[in-house]
């Protein structure tokens, strides 16, 4: 459910975009405009084409948009394509123009446990990964912090909650954690990581959780925690944006429609003109401006819901 303060914060997007569009919006009507903007609210469909800072703005935008990215691009898993970062950026820009390249890259640093981004990472690992770096952005930033001060030697009871200055300082330091040791110790970074989430104002992965994963070893790294809690079937669930890892894979509805189209190949030579025809539409959908009106981008949802993908991998 939406808390009232999202609702102020959707309906003063929804103003602001009809002001900006008003001549098209009228078009319409401005009920109409209303009722189709908050039902692509509903479903998710609401951050299709829009700006970084409005899909972070709420744990339902950040839930929303994974869903979209694994609906758009589960094919490549299936096929069992690997894929570096670099790769896993552009794709994320297609349904984000400006997405930052460096939460990708981040995300990659949690599935490679170092600083290695040309590798290439399998769909599963990285998407896993990546869920955890967008939905919990503010306290994997901040329990960065706390490693690094744990790292560094500091008592518990010096451990203070991080700051934005703090957290721009942490990249290369935590990047060049020792192997050796294996980390920090778990109960004291387990303790800290509690005393954080007492107080702490953003979404942040059930305690009970945290404690299963640094509880299971003596010492633990940075990163190493943070591969556990993308691989830890109950905080997927609770973001509830992912099916399970055993799942993500399974959709009888897109082998039905390539068994389809398959069909179609195999009975009509002249099919393959007529796919790439719809191939270069398709394209040219996906590439879509970020300003395009919530008419368009309904246009565009109602077409892909369920089929985007499947119909976009089945041509390549």
């Amino acid at each position: 459910a939406l808390t009232e303060t999202n609702v102020l914060y959707y309906l003063n997007d929804a103003v602001t975009q009809l002001l900006e569009h008003k001549d098209e919006y009228t078009q319409f009507g401005v009920v109409r405009y209303f009722a189709e903007y908050f039902t692509s609210v509903k479903n998710g469909n609401h951050v299709l084409f829009r700006e970084f800072s409005y899909i972070k703005a709420t744990s339902h935008n950040r839930e929303s948009f994974i869903h979209i990215f694994w609906k758009c691009f589960r094919q490549i898993g299936k096929n069992g394509d690997l894929l570096a970062m670099a790769e896993y950026s552009s794709l994320l820009q297609l349904l984000c123009p400006d997405f930052p390249t460096e939460m990708v890259q981040n995300a990659a640093r949690i599935v490679l446990t170092e600083d290695a981004t040309d590798c290439l990472m399998s769909f599963s690992d990285f998407i896993y990964s990546f869920q955890i770096q967008l939905f919990f952005e503010e306290f994997v930033e901040s329990v960065s912090v706390i490693y690094q001060d744990l790292l560094s030697g500091k008592s518990p009871n010096t451990v203070i909650v991080p700051t934005s200055t703090s957290v721009e300082q942490l990249s290369s330091a935590v990047n060049e954690e020792p192997d050796a040791q294996g980390g920090v110790d778990s109960s004291i970074f387990c303790e800290c990581i509690e005393g954080l989430c007492e107080r702490f104002k953003h979404k942040f992965p059930s305690t009970v959780a945290v404690k299963e994963i640094l509880e299971s070893s003596q010492r633990v790294s940075f990163y190493g925690f943070l591969m556990a809690l993308a691989k830890h079937e109950g905080v997927n669930q609770d973001i509830g944006a992912l099916p399970n890892k055993s799942d993500l894979l399974i959709d009888p509805e897109m082998d039905q429609e390539l068994e389809r189209l398959i069909a179609q190949v195999a009975i009509s030579p002249t099919s393959n003109n007529s796919s790439s025809s719809a191939a270069g539409q398709k394209e040219t959908s996906k590439k879509a401006s970020p300003r395009k009106s919530l008419h368009q981008r309904k246009r565009i949802e109602m077409e892909s819901d369920g089929s985007t993908e499947e119909t976009d991998s089945s041509e390549n």
